[in-house]
């Protein structure tokens, strides 16, 4: 009995095996490089109807929400991960959007080497154009929040005072980076949201390169996947999978509310005028 049971095991083994054996074509395919988490597309409609329950929330309040549907410890990004500025009045730091993504790779490209103004200006632009170019500016949006896993091993600033403008033109919120950012003090002063891990001083021509948009990503040491929900405020940075947004939003609003409720209450023993932060 035993003999036969362990003939019919190794059947059904081989005849699994054989049952999802690749073909040529699929062979192909892997070789050629191949994602296996797929990217979800929402229309700008949607997108509008989730960030509306997301509305003021904190990144402690969303945090219990998650904890409340079972995603404990999930989706809060490391604390180095932090904001560039805070605005303790208005609070225009804080931002809520939905998740376009890029990876950026450091390069093992030679350098540019001594050459003249010209030819290096050349090879910059070229750089720029071919290797580590932004082709995610086209998907921001209005409510669209810039996610970047960058290189960070090498000292680069991908954001800078100029494109962070422009992406904010196209309706982005806010921006997110596990990596750095360059010309700080300019960005500063034009009050975009940017979540990042520290200042970088370089150009992307011979230190990086795009490697793929709007892909699921990894960044402050969280999963991200387009069409996430990403909040961000003074306690740093948290992601919400797609599918539980909702929920999340719920609980995490009777949150907010009960502890604006409460904290009004002590505004007013303590003869305290309300700030935003009660309102």
């Amino acid at each position: 009995m035993r003999i036969v049971m362990v003939i019919l095991a190794v059947f059904t083994v081989a005849s699994a095996t054989a049952q999802t054996a690749p073909d040529a074509a699929s062979i192909e395919e892997l070789r050629a490089g191949r994602g296996f988490i797929e990217t979800p597309v929402f229309t700008a409609e949607q997108d509008q109807k989730l960030l509306v329950l997301f509305d003021g929330l904190r990144v402690a309040d969303v945090s219990d929400g998650m904890d409340a549907v079972g995603l404990h410890n999930t989706g809060l990004m490391d604390p180095a991960i932090h904001p560039l500025w805070k605005d303790s009045k208005t609070y225009n730091h804080r931002f809520v959007g939905i998740a376009v993504t890029a990876r950026y790779v450091p390069t093992n490209r030679p350098s540019a080497g001594k050459m003249s103004t010209e030819d290096f200006d050349e090879w910059v632009g070229n750089w720029y154009w071919k290797l580590s170019p932004e082709p995610f500016d086209v998907l921001l949006r209005p409510g669209s929040a810039l996610v970047l896993d960058d290189a960070n091993s090498v000292d680069v600033g991908s954001i800078g005072s100029y494109n962070i403008l422009a992406w904010k033109k196209r309706g982005m919120v806010g921006v997110v980076t596990n990596a750095t950012a360059r010309d700080t003090d300019e960005i500063e002063t034009e009050g975009v949201p940017l979540y990042f891990r520290g200042v970088g001083r370089g150009i992307r021509p011979g230190r990086n390169e795009v490697e793929s948009v709007n892909r699921p990503v990894v960044c402050g040491g969280v999963l991200v996947i387009p069409g996430d929900v990403v909040v961000a405020d003074g306690d740093g940075v948290v992601v919400v999978p797609r599918a539980q947004a909702e929920e999340v939003a719920r609980y995490a609003r009777t949150i907010l509310d009960n502890d604006k409720a409460g904290r009004r209450d002590l505004y007013r023993e303590l003869g305290l005028p309300d700030d935003p932060s009660v309102e």
